[in-house]
């Protein structure tokens, strides 16, 4: 449900406008507000990605799911979907579509970085933290009030990842999630980004966020070991994110992120590695906290 929103938000073409009203009728469908549900096959077309056009296509078959669920789960659901949409739209609503206009736009502060990487991200940990605890852990009451703030942590996480790696794609679009506020400390503007000269002066405040998403993983680790010994499931569920989060911080610090086409990205072989230590690590007593623990310092 949320990749349709996403779907929806991302298009590259189409007006402003028009994005935020399929957007905001996509999820008053959802959250039973209205019984019309809109017709995506105009945005459909557009979509170079033929896997979102055909989920666009299908959006009525994702929303029936939801008749699979009870109505206490499915409540998560829709309070997990309502946040990520208001997200999306705060994104459309700054940055309008991403083929308008090539002025360069950026958020204004660390607190719309912050918020915005909780409605999109964070707030997913709260959603997986209230399922887990209603299906298949418990946690002593004076400890659920951590284990949500880490699980928000958790998500903003992989979300800063997405922002730190994804900064050349994109200014292409005219988007800079780098605050304008924090590049004027460093004598910059969103478009100096743009050059691949200006990593040394670029990299100081690169830096910053790295070592947020840094301390945003670690607590996403104290969440982990906060889960019961026994559910391998789970652990195996939220650790390999993390795994792969660590490493792609540790290439994102030595890498030029602003030169376009030098793509950093853990490889394939990288992630298969790390499925396999995994599962040699939940094996083995205390092969969690050790796997994490090293896999930070790589």
């Amino acid at each position: 449900m949320a990749r349709v929103a996403d779907t929806i938000a991302d298009s590259k073409h189409g007006e402003t406008k028009v994005l935020l009203k399929a957007l905001q009728e996509y999820n008053d469908f959802a959250q039973g507000k209205s019984s019309k549900l809109p017709d995506f096959a105009d945005l459909a077309e557009i979509q170079t990605n033929q896997s979102e056009a055909e989920l666009l296509r299908n959006v009525s078959k994702v929303t029936e799911g939801l008749n699979d669920y009870e109505e206490q789960d499915k409540a998560m659901i829709l309070e997990c979907l309502d946040t990520i949409v208001s997200g999306q739209t705060l994104d459309l609503e700054r940055f309008g579509p991403a083929n308008e206009g090539d002025k360069i736009s950026s958020l204004k502060s660390n607190h719309e970085l912050d918020d915005y990487t909780f409605r999109v991200a964070g707030c997913v940990g709260v959603f997986w933290s209230k399922m887990s605890l209603t299906h298949i852990i418990e946690l002593p009451p004076n400890e659920e009030e951590e284990f949500f703030m880490k699980g928000i942590r958790f998500g903003k996480a992989l979300q800063m990842i997405n922002i730190l790696r994804d900064i050349p794609e994109d200014l292409r679009f005219g988007r800079c999630y780098i605050p304008g506020e924090a590049l004027e400390r460093h004598n910059l503007e969103p478009g100096d980004l743009l050059d691949k000269e200006n990593i040394d002066n670029f990299r100081p405040l690169y830096d910053e966020y790295l070592d947020l998403t840094s301390d945003h993983l670690d607590a996403a680790v104290e969440y982990i070991k906060m889960l019961p010994e026994g559910q391998f499931r789970l652990k195996a569920s939220t650790m390999l994110p993390v795994l792969i989060g660590q490493r792609t911080v540790t290439l994102l610090r030595s890498g030029n992120i602003l030169d376009k086409s030098e793509r950093i990205k853990v490889t394939r072989d990288e992630i298969k590695s790390y499925a396999k230590k995994l599962l040699r690590a939940l094996i083995i007593p205390g092969g969690v906290r050790r796997l994490l623990d090293k896999n930070k310092n790589l």
